[in-house]
């Protein structure tokens, strides 16, 4: 079956040995990042996040970033994804400095742009780091707003959800809007209810996971009449022990509760999964099949950040 998938973090898709590879060949040590079968190897979720940044650390220069990008794409492609929303974030690539951010951005275009030609289309979203703080942050927001245009489509927020508040960032937020992007952002995977109409109050049309909302049926009801849409990450949320299991998982229940709710994989590598695996396990905790993928595909089209051509074209696909 034909996929979109709207959460999948650029650098945490990076497979094992992409990183190992590279740090091979840069000298570059990474104790402690695999485990003995070359896997990511961390303990909980602050345990991830530093595997991650260590990992992300060998990602040096725009070059890296567009051989990182199509090996992404193409490794997409392969599950049967046809459109894709990537989180990249400036900070990794140049520190937040424009000028630097630039040659990333041209390196990874051309390698967005040959991916389509086999079959996969693609945005990104920059993303600004929460733990980094709002001042970081408006560097990012800067990047996003002043490169908006045919790639760079979106713009979030990820990061550790317990640092402040998301309305702390409103300033980015609004730098985003005013640019046109889509605005999106991390909430109610670690934070509860208030942790996502926080990023509401920032104007998002959706939010990266959100499964916290079925805690408040208050919550629920106001999502579905206001057609937010949620990115979320079941594999991720197991992975990470958010929910104990596949059949504890929220994602069904806000579904039929009239929430648009989407399936993305997240940091794939990291939690073992694919898009594949995703629909797979969805079908068997739950019974869902082509009606149900077919409808959150839809709803994954008429939410994605890109034009109106692109978006008829993604439709067309989900009758």
């Amino acid at each position: 079956m034909k996929k979109i998938e709207l959460h999948l973090h650029l650098e945490g898709a990076a497979p094992p040995g992409f990183i190992q590879g590279l740090a091979a060949d840069k000298g570059a040590d990474l104790t402690g990042v695999f485990d003995e079968r070359g896997n990511y190897a961390y303990d909980g979720f602050d345990g991830f996040l530093r595997c991650y940044e260590a990992a992300t650390s060998v990602l040096q220069t725009p070059r890296d970033y567009a051989r990182l990008l199509a090996e992404v794409l193409e490794r997409s492609a392969e599950q049967g994804v046809i459109y894709t929303e990537l989180f990249v974030s400036p900070e990794f690539c140049g520190g937040g400095d424009l000028s630097a951010w630039r040659d990333y951005l041209a390196a990874m275009t051309e390698a967005a742009d040959m991916a389509r030609g086999h079959g996969i289309e693609s945005r990104a979203i920059l993303t600004a780091i929460r733990h980094f703080g709002p001042d970081r942050a408006r560097k990012t927001a800067i990047c996003a707003a002043e490169t908006a245009g045919p790639w760079v489509t979106g713009f979030g927020m990820g990061g550790a959800e317990s640092v402040g508040r998301a309305t702390d960032y409103a300033w980015s937020f609004d730098c985003a809007h005013e640019a046109g992007l889509g605005l999106t952002c991390h909430a109610g995977e670690w934070g509860g209810p208030d942790s996502i109409r926080d990023a509401l109050a920032l104007g998002c049309t959706r939010i990266g996971h959100g499964v916290r909302a079925v805690d408040d049926p208050a919550l629920v009801r106001d999502l579905a009449r206001t057609g937010v849409t949620l990115e979320v990450c079941p594999g991720s949320n197991v992975a990470l022990g958010v929910y104990p299991s596949w059949p504890a998982h929220p994602i069904a229940r806000l579904a039929d509760a009239g929430v648009r709710v989407t399936v993305s994989t997240d940091d794939p590598p990291f939690f073992h999964t694919t898009m594949r695996h995703e629909y797979d396990r969805l079908a068997d905790a739950f019974g869902w099949g082509d009606t149900e993928f077919t409808q959150i595909n839809r709803w994954a089209a008429e939410a994605a950040f890109c034009d109106p051509a692109t978006r008829d074209r993604l439709l067309k696909e989900f009758p």
